[in-house]
């Protein structure tokens, strides 16, 4: 059981991830992600992470409901689909180090795409690709957020749309990661989460979002983009140090 200094923390590192992530639409839940590897069993900290980055995604896809592209949004849960189904055939469940390593190599895997290579989410079929590439990943890391955004790269959404879509994929994305280590926690009364702290970070998300809204408006383009590759960047670095680190005092 979580001590009462934990869940506070976890409570307010949900409301400071889900700012960020209201403003970039991925750096929070990396964020996020990081920290409940390290304080959580892997299949627990998956399951509070997909809850509250669900909440967060859910709120905010609500805000900018206007700006959704519903047509990406369906053809990435096919794609998402079709991974979700090859994960519960082998219900695999990764490694604490593994999840860190892949976490912090996702931001740089998605930079050393060529920009001539680079997908474009408003073309067909690229989103269901999104769908299969992004949410295997999450199953791995708990986090698809730069990844996804290779797929944004080369559309000309609006940073609106952008953050909106992303959200609204990141909802279902979330939802599948849920009901996936959900069904695993529920089989394994030794990583059962604390309802109060889940309401908590629910509520945390909520709040969160709701105060990037404002600062969001407020930015340009360019340097929506710039700050948001910094930010997983640097996020990045540091989770890739901790899982090889754990990798190798083992």
């Amino acid at each position: 059981m979580l001590t009462f200094p934990l869940a506070v923390g976890l409570g307010l590192a949900a409301l400071a991830t889900s700012f960020l992530s209201g403003l970039f639409g991925m750096a929070g839940g990396m964020v996020l992600m990081g920290l409940l590897l390290v304080l959580l069993p892997v299949s627990s900290a998956m399951l509070l992470h997909g809850i509250t980055q669900m909440t967060a995604n859910g709120w905010r896809a609500w805000l900018w409901r206007r700006h959704v592209q519903w047509g990406i949004v369906a053809q990435f849960l096919l794609g998402g689909a079709v991974a979700v189904a090859v994960f519960a055939l082998i219900r695999y469940v990764p490694d604490k180090a593994v999840s860190l390593i892949v976490l912090g190599l996702s931001p740089f895997m998605a930079m050393a795409v060529p920009s001539h290579w680079s997908p474009n989410v408003s073309r067909r079929g690229h989103g269901a690709l999104a769908g299969v590439l992004c949410m295997g990943v999450q199953l791995i890391a708990g986090i698809s957020g730069p990844l996804l955004d290779v797929f944004f790269v080369k559309s000309s959404l609006s940073r609106q749309s952008v953050v909106a879509t992303k959200a609204t994929m990141q909802v279902f994305g979330h939802l599948f990661k849920t009901v996936y280590f959900g069904s695993l926690v529920a089989a394994s009364e030794a990583e059962a989460l604390d309802i109060t702290v889940t309401l908590l970070c629910i509520g945390m998300a909520v709040l969160g979002t709701n105060l990037s809204r404002r600062v969001l408006d407020a930015m340009s383009d360019a340097q929506f983009r710039t700050w948001s590759q910094r930010l997983v960047a640097l996020t990045g670095t540091v989770y890739l140090g901790q899982g090889l680190f754990l990798l190798v005092v083992r």
